[in-house]
């Protein structure tokens, strides 16, 4: 039988725009660049077990896995004073055992579908390039979702998931930029918000 080898882990905290979401950073990669994992709730963690773990927390309100980082969102009511502690020493003790945080396979690239348009495999370089980082650097993600008729509709996960300044991000960042370099789109809204 072959043994786990234990992972030296370090883990700090970086609070973000949503005050209810505090970023977890890890010294190493959790999941490849530009891939993330989303998980509004336990039944959706079948391919996390360390989301599935920390929704055993009942403040526990969302699991996002990225890059090299978990956001955890926690319910309203609860103070983070009371929980960060618990859920940064949960995170750590899981990622030293050596465990995968998700369980995921891909064969082709997730983000790009050679089926695409232009304008769609545009909008999505422009998404990955420009945007991705910066909404990242929050504890979050944007995915795309669809094109059509001149509006691009993205899903916002995450941190941004909820967020009071998600909109302005949306608005003022996301489609000013994509309206600027692409003639072709007229307006970005965000899906199930």
């Amino acid at each position: 039988m072959l043994q786990t080898q234990k992972r030296p882990t370090t883990i700090y905290m970086e609070a973000n725009p949503n005050p209810n979401s505090l970023k977890f950073v890890v010294n190493f990669m959790l999941a490849d660049e530009g891939v993330s994992f989303d998980y509004p709730n336990q039944e959706s963690t079948e391919n996390s077990p360390l989301a599935h773990e920390l929704f055993n927390f009942a403040a526990v309100d969302r699991v996002f896995i990225a890059s090299n980082f978990v956001t955890v969102t926690k319910k309203e009511e609860v103070e983070w004073l009371e929980l960060q502690d618990i859920v940064r020493n949960h995170i750590k003790t899981y990622l030293e055992s050596g465990k995968a945080p998700v369980n995921a396979d891909f064969d082709k690239d997730p983000l790009f579908d050679e089926n695409d348009s232009e304008v769609v495999k545009k909008i999505k370089g422009i998404l990955d390039e420009y945007i991705r980082p910066a909404v990242e650097q929050d504890g979050g993600a944007i995915v795309f979702h669809s094109f059509q008729d001149g509006i691009v509709k993205v899903l916002l996960q995450g941190s941004c998931s909820g967020c009071p300044s998600s909109t302005v991000t949306l608005k003022a960042g996301i489609q000013n930029l994509l309206t600027r370099m692409l003639p072709e789109v007229k307006e970005v809204q965000a899906q199930g918000v």
